[in-house]
């Protein structure tokens, strides 16, 4: 598998906590402080756990644009673990499918929930793909299921900033490179346009893998500007 050669680096909750709370009238402020702690104090044990319930009022609680934010908080405080991830994930509204594969590279260490990238790749909301393919996604996707997510980008219009490590994976990966060609030449033939990300990912991929120096084209010498 050709996984990254860095992990993508580690968000910080800390610092996501006080961009958010700047970001928050006082009585959202109030509720997110409680809403952490009692996540933190008592993760719950029961059928429905009390963070869980300011889990799913969170939009209401802080906005709509601050919600997902909150959410990803909230689990990260919970320390919750795969199963309720998973859980919460089919369960959940699309805004809170968001949060938690925003939540992925904070609370899961290994593998165990790239089933759930992998279904939000299936999925057809462009905000559920974007959250897919987070620092989370640059970790743990093997290559073949990586390119896949670039195409799904590309496919549905995420832009392709939203993937995380885009420039050092695709670095140097020529079935990268193979695959976004075939798409250019689809598009064409069929008298659309390419994407200018396309394009650009397609750079990205004649750049040397992170470690290794360039090698000019066989028979012949570096290409010029």
């Amino acid at each position: 598998m050709n996984h990254p050669t860095s992990a993508p680096p580690q968000p910080d909750p800390a610092a996501i906590r006080r961009t958010l709370a700047g970001q928050l009238d006082a009585d959202a402020r109030a509720w997110l402080d409680a809403a952490l702690t009692e996540a933190a104090e008592d993760p719950g044990t029961g059928p429905l756990p009390a963070w869980e319930r300011r889990f799913a009022e969170a939009g209401r609680r802080v906005g709509a644009d601050h919600a997902d934010t909150a959410r990803v908080l909230l689990l990260h405080a919970a320390r919750a673990g795969t199963a309720t991830l998973t859980r919460l994930y089919q369960e959940g509204s699309g805004a809170e499918r968001r949060a938690v594969l925003d939540a992925l590279a904070l609370t899961v260490a290994g593998p165990d929930a790239v089933g759930l990238v992998e279904d939000a790749l299936r999925a057809n909301d462009t905000g559920i793909v974007a959250a897919a393919v987070g620092p989370y996604a640059a970790r743990h996707l093997d290559a073949h299921a990586w390119r896949h997510a670039v195409l799904k980008c590309l496919f549905t219009g995420v832009p392709l900033t939203a993937v995380a490590q885009l420039a050092e994976r695709a670095a140097g990966d020529g079935e990268l490179d193979r695959m976004l060609a075939d798409f250019a030449a689809e598009r064409a033939a069929a008298g659309r346009a390419v994407p200018a990300d396309l394009t650009a990912a397609r750079a990205l991929t004649e750049a040397a893998p992170p470690g290794r120096t360039a090698t000019p084209p066989a028979g012949g010498g570096a290409k010029e500007n």
